[in-house]
């Protein structure tokens, strides 16, 4: 076993991260990836002369990357050129407000005393209030090994109280600012790990400190150029990567695992495996039944998900001088939206739109005076309630409608188009029903305490990713990569 590598399922920012990890001590590690591209769900389309990042379009908690490349005696700026984003998000209200976020505190400041003076104060005490989460739920919940009773017990209880995990995010929200439109914007950050701010936990209010106070950065050429930037590390490093090449099952003997099974028939051993897969599609996919619990699925199963997206990727043949790099087109009845989501289940009939068009920063993501949008709303989880495929061409004709009464009406100006639904998304992803971020984090025992990176039934089976801790988004899933690997070197020393 001593020559055997680390396998890898999937090229994801987990897995790559992981692999370079372990490469650096010493081990050999094999990654196959079922696409023809790595990056998982950071990803880039093009088509007509435009370009899209598929994933996020910006990122935050630079410093994540650069340790990740500082580790291999490398600087990450000698590979990604990142240049901070001003505005972070301009924000379109139903009734004609617009609002631009910016980390400078005191322009922020001069457009809330704009629409509510009072709430400048209120807005100050909720970025204090915000990173003092940080501050003590990072060490135990972010940066860390996957919380214990250990890791619990090291922080005081007074400090707990600090952490707000008994209130809802907008709970929290609404007793520090007055404004409808500051606490629509401050909500918002429960959708960036696929929740509710009427029932994700306050403590998740700690995201919104890490984006206003942190800031937003974007890759010259497109975010996806990160991706790009792990992978040639991974390469220079002798990380073997396999696209194309999908893995069938795993090889689980006396409940170990031993290596995989590729769909092309051939089977590669390994010393341990490493699932950058969503938990609940491994254990429903990739393992035979009696290799785990019947339990364990079932309970993976039974987490209500995280929301999914539905997603327009539009060439429009003009420019719209008052539209930034990011734009959100707030609903007017936020609840509704969310209730629609996750308790009805169903899409929500004015949803809340993001409009990221990447060409306002890099000019060659379109043809000149073009504009290369990516539109995405809140989704459900995939459910047999919801034919999307039936459904797709209503629900698209819809968005651009609100759209146009928003005063932005491209229907006549789309050049190129091309849409994804959450079923798409769980074909490409392998997304459990395609939920973008795994377990919902509207439940304070989802949110904090998510699946394990090492797996409890099966020996020498790891998980990477979005699904497991510490959570969904790039700069976790690259942290996830970090801690799993630590984990796989203290476990086959």
């Amino acid at each position: 076993m001593a020559n055997l590598p680390i396998i890898i399922i999937g090229a994801g920012m987990g897995g790559l991260a992981a692999a370079i990890r372990l490469r650096l001590a010493g081990y050999d590690v094999h990654i196959y990836e079922k696409n023809a591209t790595v990056g998982g769900k950071m990803s880039q389309f093009s088509a007509d002369g435009f370009r899209w990042d598929t994933g996020p379009s910006v990122i935050t908690m630079r410093h994540v990357f650069e340790e990740l490349f500082q580790a291999a005696n490398r600087n990450f700026s000698d590979y990604v050129t990142l240049q901070p984003l001003e505005p972070l998000t301009r924000y379109f209200y139903h009734d004609g407000t617009v609002l631009d976020a910016v980390s400078d505190l005191r322009r922020m400041a001069q457009q809330i005393e704009r629409i509510e003076p009072r709430d400048v104060e209120g807005y100050l005490s909720y970025l204090a209030y915000a990173a003092r989460i940080h501050r003590v739920t990072g060490p135990v919940f972010i940066y860390d090994q996957p919380p214990t009773l250990g890791s619990f017990a090291r922080v005081p209880i007074s400090e707990w109280l600090y952490a707000d995990p008994f209130r809802t995010m907008q709970q929290a929200i609404n007793s520090k600012v007055r404004s409808p439109y500051l606490r629509q914007l401050l909500g918002r950050f429960a959708t960036y790990v696929g929740g509710s701010p009427y029932e994700a936990p306050a403590t998740l209010n700690v995201i919104a400190h890490i984006e206003l106070t942190g800031g937003v950065w974007y890759a010259v050429g497109g975010v996806y150029k990160i991706a790009e930037a792990v992978q040639r590390l991974a390469l220079e490093l002798g990380v073997e990567i396999y696209t194309n090449t999908v893995v069938d099952r795993i090889l689980v003997e006396s409940g170990t695992a031993m290596g995989v099974t590729l769909a092309n028939g051939e089977t590669a051993t390994a010393k341990a495996v490493l699932a950058n897969v969503d938990v609940t599609t491994t254990y429903d996919q990739l393992l035979k039944p009696d290799d785990a619990p019947k339990r364990r699925l079932k309970q993976l199963k039974a987490y209500e998900p995280s929301c999914s997206g539905f997603v327009m990727m539009l060439g429009i043949d003009k420019q719209h001088p008052q539209l930034a790099h990011h734009n959100i087109f707030f609903s007017d009845d936020y609840p509704a939206e969310f209730q629609a989501i996750f308790k009805k289940q169903q899409p929500a009939e004015n949803p809340t739109i993001y409009v990221a068009i990447t060409s306002k920063t890099d000019a060659d993501h379109a043809p000149p005076n073009y504009e290369n949008w990516f539109v995405l709303v809140n989704a459900p989880a995939l459910s047999q309630e919801i034919n999307w495929r039936a459904i797709q061409s209503d629900y698209r004709n819809r968005i651009l409608g609100i759209l146009a009464g928003r005063g932005f009406d491209i229907r006549e100006n789309i050049i190129s188009e091309h849409i994804l639904t959450p079923l798409d998304l769980q074909v490409m992803s392998g997304a459990w029903r395609g939920a973008l971020y795994g377990p919902s984090a509207n439940k304070t025992f989802t949110a904090f305490l998510r699946p394990h990176n090492r797996s409890r039934d099966i020996q020498r089976l790891y998980f990477v990713g979005g699904t497991t801790h510490p959570g969904g988004g790039i700069p976790m899933v690259t942290l996830s990569g970090k801690t799993v690997a630590q984990m796989i070197i203290d476990d086959i020393v």
